[in-house]
């Protein structure tokens, strides 16, 4: 038998910490005096031995007390899987060692192979199980989802890269995650999925009339009275009957759906599939129409941001219009419960200034140079913000 002090200098743990693993239930002594003095046996220093492995796994005490008090705990198994998981954290570590002498030798590396993506995998696995419905609904099987997890994991060093620059550290990252697969986001899409499902289903009555009319003679022009009328009774009405389009957003959704008949591929096929072909381009092109000029306050604020490309981007002009930029993507992201990260302004700057996919959209919808002058005038905003 060992005392509490003698435990503590066998091991390196603190007689605090074994009092408090004992008043959690973690670790019991095996045998207390009647003086009060705790002791322990063998099998009592084995089992610590095995909560420190769990903690230097960074698993927390709660799921170790959990997992060593299953009835389905297997002591010889567990220690097997230790081995495995404490052999991958060693090989981690010694690929950050090895970055790090090379960066202090001068050399430019690159390289997130080192940096721990377990945590942002467990998120992804917690969500398959916490939430099968919305697994099925979103991606149309487990088996699916399972695919995309696979093709992150494919992807970890991208992610990673992503997550540490926009986050900060890994760790946000999955937190962020984690609390993004809990926000109004999901819902959002599922109203979106249940709006397009009424419609090819013909659930709403008044709706099915409404598209039956609109889609009669797909020869007509789309910016006719006659259609014009038929438009304004299937945008009033679907946001008089969707909440998707009468909450304080609805507007901005009544557009990104309007730019689905006109954009989506998969809705385009749907609805031509229903109508006629060239039927879904047709009712997107009435209903554009008839909403005129008006869109989501980013995407004005955008195209007042690129109005003229001569201008200076640390200009106050222009800066005042990122700052109006910023805080409406910082109220839409409050109003749906979204976690962008602390340096996302940095992050989207950079897209814009070297991301080929951006640079070739940007530049196509706003002119030759948009792209660069928005990464610019985001990235003024940002440095400015941190002194």
């Amino acid at each position: 038998m060992r005392t509490v002090k003698q435990v503590s200098d066998l091991t390196g743990i603190s007689v605090r910490t074994l009092h408090y693993y004992d008043e959690i239930g973690l670790l019991k002594p095996s045998e207390i005096t009647e003086v009060g003095y705790r002791l322990y046996d063998d099998e009592a220093i084995e089992t610590l031995q095995q909560i420190l492995f769990f903690k230097e796994l960074e698993i927390t005490l709660k799921e170790v007390k959990d997992i060593m008090l299953s009835p389905y705990f297997d002591k010889m198994h567990a220690l097997e899987s230790q081995k495995k998981l404490l052999i991958i954290k060693r090989k981690r570590l010694d690929s950050l060692i090895e970055i790090i002498d090379k960066t202090l030798k001068g050399e430019n590396i690159v390289n997130f192979k080192g940096f721990d993506m377990s945590e942002y995998f467990k998120v992804l696995e917690e969500f398959k199980i916490e939430h099968e419905d919305k697994i099925i609904k979103t991606y149309g099987s487990v088996e699916k989802y399972n695919e995309h997890i696979e093709t992150f994991k494919s992807k970890e060093d991208e992610i990673a890269k992503m997550a540490i620059k926009k986050y900060g550290s890994i760790e946000k990252y999955a937190e962020a995650i984690k609390k993004n697969f809990n926000s109004d986001i999901l819902t959002l899409a599922e109203q979106f999925d249940e709006f397009k499902k009424d419609c090819l289903e013909d659930n709403h009555p008044k709706l099915k009339e409404l598209y039956k009319r609109l889609v009669a003679d797909l020869s007509k022009n789309p910016l006719s009275k006659e259609l014009q009328e038929i438009a304004k009774e299937i945008t009033d009405t679907s946001k008089k009957d969707y909440e998707l389009f009468n909450m304080e957003y609805g507007d901005d959704n009544w557009y990104g759906m309007v730019q689905n008949y006109l954009l989506n591929p998969i809705w385009i096929k749907e609805v031509d599939k229903k109508y006629g072909n060239g039927a879904c381009k047709f009712i997107g092109e009435v209903l554009k129409h008839y909403l005129g000029n008006k869109q989501p306050k980013i995407n004005m604020l955008y195209e007042k941001l690129v109005a003229d490309l001569s201008k200076n981007p640390s200009s106050k002009e222009i800066q005042d219009i990122v700052e109006d930029i910023v805080y409406e993507t910082n109220r839409s992201n409050e109003f749906y419960k979204i976690d962008e990260g602390e340096n996302n302004l940095d992050y989207l700057a950079e897209l814009y200034l070297q991301n080929s996919i951006y640079i070739q959209v940007n530049d196509k919808k706003y002119g030759k140079g948009a792209s660069k002058f928005i990464g610019e005038a985001l990235k003024i905003y940002s440095d400015n913000s941190k002194i």
